[in-house]
């Protein structure tokens, strides 16, 4: 995996951009993260590392836009037990979730786009899959069966299995 961009956060609540030059809102660093790339964050005048502290800052900033992040039942458990069980449960089994629930949901997208793809190229292939009839046939005539289409007259060598005669057979009289 490649090196993080690294940004510095300054005391105007400015962020500087150490691989571009430049200065960088929140939404730049959102786009950056949904794009693929990886920040580290650390503050210009202490050296810490602000990272989590920043990206929080902005995943609250996308769910004030929406009035909504979490439901407010979760929202009353994360105050009420604050940094214990929450902090553990997202550290050790949420971030595992989430990869699960994208990977999951990637490959069923991936699945019904193939369904799809098979779904429209069904009337171009019918006319091929139905040439098998003529296989059927000699498959038939390989046993010594007939096809049902096939004239039903009876032969010598093969009687009509209901004992009836039809006119050709009849004995003279």
């Amino acid at each position: 995996m490649p090196d993080p961009l690294l940004l510095k956060k300054y005391s105007n609540r400015r962020l500087y951009d150490t691989r571009n030059s430049c200065y960088v809102t929140l939404e730049d660093v959102s786009t950056m993260i949904r794009s693929g790339e990886q920040v580290q964050i650390s503050d210009a005048s202490t050296g810490e590392d602000v990272t989590a502290f920043i990206l929080t800052q902005i995943v609250l900033e996308a769910a004030k836009r929406r009035n909504s992040l979490l439901p407010e039942s979760v929202l009353h458990l994360i105050i009420r037990y604050g940094d214990n069980a929450l902090g553990e449960f997202f550290e050790k089994y949420f971030q595992k979730t989430l990869q699960n629930y994208l990977d999951t949901k990637k490959a069923f997208d991936q699945q019904f786009g193939k369904w799809l793809d098979m779904g429209m190229e069904l009337p171009k292939r019918m006319p091929e899959m139905m040439s098998g009839a003529s296989s059927i046939e000699g498959m038939l005539n390989l046993f010594g069966l007939s096809h049902p289409s096939a004239s039903n007259k009876p032969d010598a060598k093969h009687p009509d299995p209901s004992g009836r005669l039809d006119s050709e057979q009849k004995p003279k009289a």
